[in-house]
């Protein structure tokens, strides 16, 4: 069964069982940057996605907004330090893609060489070409060898300032967040339902069997130096399936640090 008949078809046996859980299903996919408008989004497999029947985010604000002392923000610097890794990083790849085109090609010409005859005018004409490209191969060798020169050492300054904030904020989490787990506990007792848990399959979906009522569905997929968090509500009426979609455009972007 296709990816696109496969979740008509779970929404549609959840209406025979209208007087039991609603079925919820959620998708979790995302565009890829170099993907064209036209590209499919890759499904998120493997993505832990919980239903919580609370705002967990409203809990961690209140704690936040009663905490002794004030969440250390993350420094500019460290922003934008990461911003320059991530464009240093792209870089080398570029040119490691580069490099990598331009040693086929001449593995490619100078193959047609081995098999021509030195008298030809097409030999001479190769020829020219092959060496013209030796000459720019070996630039953008240079230029992939100082781009990750670069890449690396903004990495390692990158990584040492990142962990000392990530240290003074991981210490102020444990003191303000101490009683989370009580107050959570309380939400989901007031609530009369249950927090559901599900991990996405191969085509990123996950399914939920869910009484009626509010829900948040929240999710955290990592990327390089972010991270996409989704704190969605939803409403969950009996006899109604409902069709989630987790993407880029309903995600928040977060720094990793």
């Amino acid at each position: 069964m296709t990816r696109s008949n496969f979740l008509p078809a779970i929404l549609g046996a959840a209406l025979l069982s209208a007087c039991g859980p609603t079925q919820v299903v959620v998708t979790a996919e995302i565009a890829q940057n170099d993907q064209s408008q036209d590209a499919e989004p890759r499904a998120l497999g493997d993505l832990e996605i919980r239903l919580f029947p609370y705002d967990r985010d409203a809990i961690f604000d209140s704690l936040t907004a009663t905490a002794a002392r004030p969440e250390p923000p993350i420094p500019d610097s460290v922003l934008t330090a990461q911003n320059q890794v991530a464009e240093s990083q792209q870089a080398w790849r570029d040119a490691e893609a580069r490099w990598n085109t331009l040693r086929d090609t001449l593995r490619t010409l100078s193959d047609e060489l081995d098999q021509m005859n030195r008298q030809q005018g097409q030999y001479r004409v190769l020829y020219n070409e092959f060496q013209d490209m030796e000459d720019e191969y070996a630039d953008v060798e240079d230029e992939r060898d100082a781009a990750f020169e670069a890449f690396t050492s903004l990495q390692g300054a990158s990584l040492a300032a990142a962990q000392e904030i990530r240290l003074l904020r991981e210490t102020w989490a444990d003191e303000a967040y101490a009683e989370v787990g009580v107050a959570m506990t309380a939400h989901e007792r007031a609530s009369g339902l249950q927090v559901l848990a599900d991990t996405t399959d191969a085509n990123g979906i996950a399914e939920f069997e869910a009484d009626a009522g509010d829900y948040w569905v929240t999710a955290r997929y990592e990327l390089p130096y972010t991270e996409l968090y989704w704190n969605i509500s939803i409403t969950v009426v009996r006899g109604e399936p409902l069709q989630v979609r987790l993407m880029r455009d309903n995600a928040s972007s977060r720094p990793k640090l």
